[in-house]
C-alpha cells in the first residue's frame, strides 16, 4: 500500500536513528535497506529539508536523525512524500465511504482507520525500542 518512495524513506530513517549518533553515508544506508543509491539520495535530501534528518558534508559527514525528531511519528516521514487525500475506494467508485453499493467499504474502512491511526501514532522511538529489521 505504500510507494517504493515512502517504504525507502521509512526503513532509511530508522535505520539512521538506529545509527544514533553517528552519521551515515548514503551507501552504507543504500546497501543496508537495498535501495538504489541516486534515488535514496534524493530521498533522504527531502527529509533533511524538511528537518527530519541532518545532513554533514566531509569525510565525518552523513546523515543522522535531527535533534528531537525521534517523537516524530511514520506519517510525519509518509506526508513528506505523499499528500493528505482522501482514501479512495479500492474497488473505483471515488472517495471511500460516499457509494453505499460498495461491496468493500464495510470491510476496508476499519482496516485503512486502523493504518492510519497506526502512522499517525506510532513514533521513531517506537519502532527503534522494539528493535525491528531494516
Amino acid at each position: 500500500m505504500l510507494s517504493h518512495t515512502v517504504e525507502y524513506a521509512l526503513r532509511a530513517t530508522l535505520y539512521i536513528a538506529r545509527q544514533t549518533p553517528r552519521p551515515v553515508r548514503i551507501p552504507e544506508v543504500a546497501s543496508t535497506i537495498e535501495a538504489p543509491p541516486r534515488y535514496l539520495a534524493k530521498i533522504l535530501g527531502q527529509l533533511a529539508r524538511e528537518g527530519l534528518l541532518e545532513s554533514t558534508r566531509g569525510p565525518a559527514g552523513g546523515f543522522r536523525i535531527a535533534p528531537r525528531r525521534e517523537r516524530a511519528t511514520l506519517a510525519d516521514i509518509v506526508g513528506v512524500f505523499e499528500t493528505s487525500a482522501p482514501r479512495r475506494c479500492l474497488l473505483g467508485h471515488g472517495v471511500c465511504g460516499n457509494n453505499p453499493q460498495c461491496t468493500v467499504h464495510e470491510r476496508w474502512a476499519p482496516i485503512a482507520t486502523s493504518m492510519s491511526d497506526f502512522f499517525g501514532r506510532t513514533t521513531i522511538a517506537d519502532l527503534l525500542s522494539t528493535r525491528t529489521s531494516s
